[in-house]
């Protein structure tokens, strides 16, 4: 078909909604796969979307695959199979699944033994406990004392945890003797239960099977040997059902990328039989390029992207690019009402659409003129498409707006509940433990001790003069890794004496004592009245949108804090800490941003010339859509333009001023000072910090 590459989701959707078929799309690689993946949301929000990535590993390399990358796949491989599976519950429209080229090569687990051996035990059904969790074994389950992750079960009495890959939450299964009495799904941060509900299905854990009579030589198996445990193991093409449409973004790239990958993949199977790795006749782990044409051609093939022959379809040329605006709104507006008065439908998919809007009713002066459509959202560009007897419709987006990417998809840290064994499982034998009752000493490992007839685990700690202590493991948690200054060496602790009673004593006042020294500044900071600024407004949420990146939960919650802190009428003073890349800068940004929203200006006081011009690069593009004035003041400027801007700055037509120690000098004042930022704090001689600290009793004070 030829289509651009804004054009290819939009004709996929409307292909789907249609045929109403499964849709198979196979791109090039797997960061084309996941920005599709992600912009499928608008174009099909109801239907079913999955995600089918590649083996992090390359092929005939014995590595382990990435927990997302095993709960995507199984997840993907269950919702296909679901019409195979008896008690499974089928997916309301067909699935559209998004494939990168090496994931539709890998093999994996046969669909008839994927099918055999998924369960879907429901309430009410009788259950071999013992022959359940041996099953589950087999089908890749791991066993452990507490389930914090996908593929994990438990086991305790009468109770199961488990979590299948596809499930969004593990479930906890109770047994009123061989009878399912509940299921209810608990958080594996937390462990408590949530919902109940009355049936679950439990597919593999794995890509393949563990033999039925286990290792014969004890080794342990993982997804490199998939092609030897399953001789006729398949792909995911043996998964989609027969009138699956299958699509290709470039299917010329397609087939190169093949080509790449088996020349590859048989150089390092050569390097691996020389050098011992695998053995001569190691089954081929991915489908060759005459396997792949041949399942293709049991399918329906659509290429969407750049095709051999000349595309002979009126759709190709109905689309068309946009021109492109660089954040620059008076032209972006002169266009959409330009198009609007020829008629012609406009729809703007943007993060900051309500402020878009807003910027368009700004420049309308007769009511009754047509609107262009707004919608939040994000897509990497848009398009101008063009029909027979239809108004041409033009769809803009940040890419064209703002010159903007769209956000890419960051995964989020699972909070996980510990094993009991965590709280000693990292100390080493002769390593400096502290015990919180007793003091200091070398951590001997542990022993077995029986009391009474019965044998239980203690760790054993060595003090002075040879003394040891038995502490049974479910008080681990009493003993922690000794932390102290470095090169220092700690006296040993004797266990005879009160030696560690009176160390305890002593760093207790000493703690009080900075305690007292804390309160007494608080007490003083809270009877100092500061500027308490508005609650966020709807620009603070649209610039938020904006950010290219989802947020951790970290950041969330530190953003959180310091808006609070802000709204308090106390003055702030925030310290924020985080390694080079984890956000900081934007955490800066947008307190910046609500304090000039409050009527206020924000000074950014960073070390360096590099950082001041970094952070300016920043904030202008980011605050290119409101009308928010940003300055800099470092060695990058003139004297004629340090004095224009320190004018300015006096007469508070300056909103945020970004700058090195030049902001802190004499001839430098504000109209009225809000926020000041300082970056990198450490960096600043006594000098500069004793002017900071004056501010501190004025101002709010963010510190990075």
């Amino acid at each position: 078909m030829a289509l651009m590459r804004a054009a290819r989701l939009p004709v996929l959707s409307a292909l789907h909604a249609a045929a109403q078929q499964p849709i198979l799309l196979i791109t090039q690689k797997t960061d084309r796969a996941l920005s599709l993946s992600d912009e499928l949301k608008i174009w099909v929000p109801d239907a079913v979307k999955l995600l089918f990535p590649e083996p992090t590993s390359l092929f005939y390399e014995n590595l382990d695959w990435g927990e997302n990358t095993r709960r995507e796949r199984i997840l993907t491989l269950t919702t296909l199979a679901a019409a195979q599976i008896p008690g499974s519950h089928k997916p309301q429209t067909p699935p559209i699944v998004v494939a990168p080229t090496r994931a539709v090569m890998s093999k994996t687990l046969p669909k008839r033994d994927f099918v055999k051996v998924t369960r879907s035990l429901k309430l009410g059904q009788r259950l071999d406990m013992s022959q359940t969790v041996e099953n589950w074994v087999r089908m890749g389950y791991e066993p452990s004392s507490t389930v914090s992750v996908p593929g994990q079960f438990a086991r305790r009495g009468g109770i199961l945890d488990i979590w299948p890959p596809s499930e969004q939450l593990p479930v906890r299964i109770e047994l009123f003797g061989d009878e399912l009495e509940s299921f209810r799904q608990f958080t594996p941060g937390t462990q408590r239960t949530k919902d109940k509900i009355d049936r679950i299905l439990i597919a593999p854990a794995r890509e393949f099977l563990l033999p039925e009579s286990g290792s014969p030589d004890g080794s342990v198996f993982s997804e490199f040997h998939i092609p030897v445990l399953h001789p006729n193991s398949s792909s995911v093409f043996d998964y989609i059902p027969k009138n699956c449409l299958i699509l290709f973004d470039d299917y010329q790239a397609f087939l190169e990328i093949i080509e790449q990958f088996e020349e590859q993949a048989i150089g390092l199977r050569n390097d691996y039989i020389q050098e011992g790795k695998i053995n001569e006749d190691f089954p081929t782990p991915y489908l060759t390029m005459p396997e792949i044409l041949d399942a293709l051609s049991m399918h329906e093939t659509i290429h969407l992207g750049p095709s051999s022959t000349q595309p002979d379809i009126d759709l190709t040329f109905s689309f068309s690019t946009n021109p492109r605006f660089g954040g620059q709104l008076k032209p972006f507006v002169e266009h959409v009402n330009q198009t609007l008065a020829n008629g012609d439908d406009t729809v703007i998919i943007s993060r900051q659409a309500a402020r878009l809007k807003d910027v368009w009713e700004e420049s309308v002066f007769h009511q009754e003129q047509k609107a262009p459509v707004f919608y939040q959202g994000s897509l990497t560009d848009g398009f101008t498409l063009s029909a027979d007897n239809q108004p041409p419709i033009h769809l803009l987006t940040d890419g064209e707006i703002f010159g903007w990417r769209r956000p890419q998809p960051r995964q989020r840290p699972q909070p996980q509940a510990p094993p009991p064994e965590a709280n000693y499982a990292d100390l080493e034998i002769n390593s400096l433990v502290v015990h919180i009752d007793h003091g200091i000493g070398y951590f001997k490992g542990l022993v077995e001790r029986e009391i009474e007839g019965v044998r239980t685990e203690y760790l054993c700690i060595e003090y002075a003069e040879n003394d040891q202590l038995f502490v049974p493991v479910h008080q681990a948690d009493r003993v922690s890794r000794y932390v102290g200054a470095r090169g220092h060496r700690p006296a040993i602790t004797r266990l005879s004496a009160n030696e560690w009673r009176r160390i305890k004593a002593k760093v207790q006042k000493a703690v009080e004592h900075v305690a007292e020294e804390l309160l007494e500044l608080y007490a003083k900071r809270h009877l100092t009245s500061g500027f308490s600024f508005n609650l966020d407004s709807p620009w603070q949420k649209e610039l938020e949108a904006s950010f290219p990146y989802i947020e951790t939960e970290d950041q969330l919650q530190v953003l959180k804090e310091v808006k609070l802190d802000m709204e308090r009428n106390t003055p702030m003073d925030r310290l924020i800490c985080g390694d080079v890349g984890y956000g900081k800068t934007e955490i800066a940004l947008r307190a910046a941003f609500k304090a000039v929203m409050s009527g206020k200006q924000v000074g950014i006081l960073v070390p360096t010339t590099i950082l001041a011009q970094q952070h300016f690069r920043t904030f202008r593009q980011r605050l290119a859509a409101f009308p928010v004035k940003v300055e800099m003041l470092s060695r990058f400027r003139t004297q004629a333009e340090q004095r224009q801007i320190a004018y300015q700055l006096s007469e508070g037509t300056v909103d945020i001023i970004i700058g090195t120690h030049r902001l802190i000098q004499p001839d430098i004042s504000f109209k009225d000072l809000g926020l000041v930022i300082i970056d990198e704090e450490q960096r600043f001689g006594v000098t500069h910090k004793e002017h900071l600290k004056k501010l501190r009793t004025e101002v709010d004070v963010l510190t990075l």
